[in-house]
């Protein structure tokens, strides 16, 4: 077990001080008071917390949801702890059915080390990558026997197994559930005994799977993990949990105009939680400025504005946050163009304006599309289209900018 003098640790705070941070937009704690007991047992030893989150990279993007986490693991690595990152090359060709009402599609083992590779480069973008254990899990399950499988299985029953909200309700709705499936919580559990974790993170819907490494290391006579829970992050419409599948997620690799734009645009009701979750402007501040927003004397755009340009700030800077808000003006003046701006291209030759918007994907439909123009909400190379039936030569080779909306721009090559 690694021991640090307290001089060594970036910021040895007492424990009082290490709570007010660590506790900071935390849903839930299992058990309450353990927490405060192990931080005063790492204060006083000096022998760092053991922090763990166990990862499959069943996709290789990563959006401020899982941020919310990571920002989390930051905090314990500036306290001076250790973050243990797993990587579920195992657990991945599984899948996590926490929240599904179906098996997911299992991946191949080569599929998931690639997404990793990625998956890790964003990663390190929140978290110090020098203050970070890397495990893969097929380290100790590709070595575990059969007889250690059967032993650990025998810990849950069936019973337990359908106490799990998602595997009630296939259970009830007869959708089938696979015997493999049911391994899944019983291998992340088993992930906090081969790392000794002290403390595993998740989000609220990884309750379940995480209490189960409790459960093993107490079966193993091993000090017992506390789980810390962090609340699911809803997307830019306020609705939804943040999904890539929804569209109202916001990418830590995507280019820094277009993180400000969703920022700036996304559901005012979410506002003040996001401050919380993905910034370190204090509570008592964001709750001012709820207070100047509900008397009238801030915009909610103004707060949005700050809150985009923190954020943003995080991952390219203060003077890339800046020039991204300027340049969000110039995009709604017509004066520039989004980094995600859609390329396309199409044949040579004379077309319809109708035939064109649906050709580049615009439009799902002509009818869709006639309305849009009829409402005035498609510009061809800067001028407003009035008439779907204008007929669009294209020719040459410079591209045909396309605007639809406020924002949607389509460069369309030949």
């Amino acid at each position: 077990m690694q021991k640090l003098s307290k001089g060594l640790f970036m910021q040895f705070l007492p424990v009082k001080e290490q709570l007010d941070i660590l506790l900071r937009g935390v849903a839930e704690i299992i058990p309450a008071d353990e927490l405060e007991q192990k931080l005063q047992k790492s204060y006083d030893t000096g022998i760092p917390l053991r922090v763990k989150l166990g990862v499959d990279p069943t996709a290789p993007d990563v959006h401020l949801g899982h941020t919310v986490v990571m920002r989390k693991l930051r905090q314990f690595q500036d306290l001076g702890h250790t973050v243990v990152l797993i990587v579920g090359d195992y657990t991945a060709q599984i899948g996590d059915p926490s929240g599904r009402n179906k098996a997911r599609p299992r991946l191949s083992h080569e599929q998931v080390l690639e997404n990793a590779k990625e998956y890790q480069q964003q990663f390190f973008r929140v978290v110090r990558e020098d203050r970070v254990e890397i495990h893969y899990n097929g380290e100790w399950f590709s070595k575990l026997p059969f007889s250690k499988v059967t032993e650990l299985m025998g810990q849950f029953t069936v019973a337990q197994m359908l106490e799990r909200e998602d595997f009630h309700n296939r259970y009830a709705s007869n959708s089938p559930i696979s015997l493999h499936e049911f391994m899944y919580p019983m291998m992340q559990g088993y992930d906090s005994v081969a790392i000794r974790s002290d403390v595993e993170l998740g989000g609220t819907d990884q309750k379940f799977n995480v209490c189960r490494g409790r459960d093993l290391q107490m079966y193993e006579n091993m000090p017992l993990q506390i789980g810390m829970f962090m609340p699911i992050l809803l997307g830019t419409d306020g609705k939804s949990k943040m999904s890539k599948s929804l569209g109202n997620y916001v990418g830590v690799n995507e280019p820094a105009d277009v993180m400000y734009h969703k920022i700036y645009n996304l559901a005012d009701s979410i506002v003040e939680n996001w401050f919380e979750l993905l910034t370190d402007v204090s509570i008592d501040e964001i709750k001012k400025m709820m207070a100047d927003i509900a008397a009238g004397s801030l915009s909610p755009n103004a707060a949005k504005d700050r809150l985009a340009k923190e954020i943003v700030s995080q991952y390219y800077g203060k003077e890339a946050a800046d020039a991204a808000a300027a340049k969000e003006k110039e995009i709604h003046s017509g004066n520039a163009i989004p980094s995600d701006a859609k390329e396309c291209k199409v044949e040579a030759g004379a077309y319809k304006a109708l035939d064109l918007l649906v050709a580049i994907k615009a439009f799902a439909s002509k009818g869709e599309a006639r309305r849009m123009v009829q409402n005035g909400g498609v510009k061809i190379a800067g001028e407003k289209l009035s008439d779907p039936m204008t007929e669009i030569q294209i020719s040459g080779s410079d591209s045909l900018l396309i605007q639809v909306g406020k924002r949607n721009f389509f460069k369309v090559n030949f």
